[in-house]
């Protein structure tokens, strides 16, 4: 077995923990960045990959009962590399030099604002729901709003669909409901409260001029989930 080798076993859990999330973020964004180059695959299908797939990190962060100061530190470090990347074309396949947006910067910014939130409350609920929302909510709502929106809009001179936003406010509603549901059973308060984090969440995307949503969608989601779950008597 794995924890009867006797050097492995004199390394203390937190580097464990560590080592799980960095090699799963390593994992994610190495995939990424290897399709984007070697099967041409899109930029904005490559950022898309990594914005999923960084965001279910919370989740094994959340079972890993990890330290707050790891996240937040490695909530810095990611936000250090995003602003490089801009500049320096570090990972041209999830941020382009010069590209008019500070998504992926407002991405690591949110995750380390939400895990210094609810990690001290020791809610966990509420950082996964917000940055689950925003990884799937946001994720999927433009893969489908560029594949299949027909009915377009416009707000701030960005062009959204209808499609896409429906997308955004049902994933929101499904990814917060299934944590809520998770933490708390089911009891009507874990069905309603999604219901407003849907349409809370999907307004603060359609306003998403270079990239502010990646912040106010993870932290506008969590918060409300937050401060309506105590208002409905559902918090822990």
């Amino acid at each position: 077995m794995l924890y009867s080798i006797p050097w492995l076993e004199s390394i203390p859990p937190l580097w464990w923990q560590i080592g799980i999330v960095a090699l799963g973020l390593g994992a994610i964004v190495l995939s990424a960045e290897t399709l984007h180059r070697r099967a041409a695959t899109s930029s904005e299908l490559t950022r898309k990959i990594v914005h999923i797939g960084t965001g279910n990190v919370i989740l094994i962060a959340w079972w890993l009962q990890i330290p707050a100061w790891v996240g937040i530190s490695a909530s810095v470090i990611a936000s250090a590399i995003a602003l490089l990347s801009y500049y320096i074309p570090l990972l041209p396949g999830i941020n382009s030099v010069g590209r008019n947006s500070f998504g992926t910067f407002f991405y690591a910014v949110s995750i380390g604002v939400l895990i210094a939130w609810f990690w001290t409350l020791r809610q966990f609920q509420y950082a996964a729901i917000g940055v689950l929302v925003m990884a799937w909510g946001d994720g999927l709502a433009g893969l489908i709003g560029q594949k299949f929106g027909r009915h377009p809009y416009q707000l701030w001179g960005m062009t959204k669909s209808w499609e896409g936003s429906l997308t955004m406010a049902l994933i929101s509603y499904a990814v917060s409901s299934l944590v809520l549901l998770s933490v708390q059973g089911n009891v009507w308060q874990a069905w309603l409260v999604p219901v407003a984090i849907g349409f809370v969440a999907t307004a603060l995307e359609a306003f998403s001029k270079f990239g502010i949503d990646n912040l106010t969608v993870p932290v506008g989601s969590a918060a409300l989930a937050f401060y309506l779950s105590q208002l409905l008597s559902l918090g822990s």
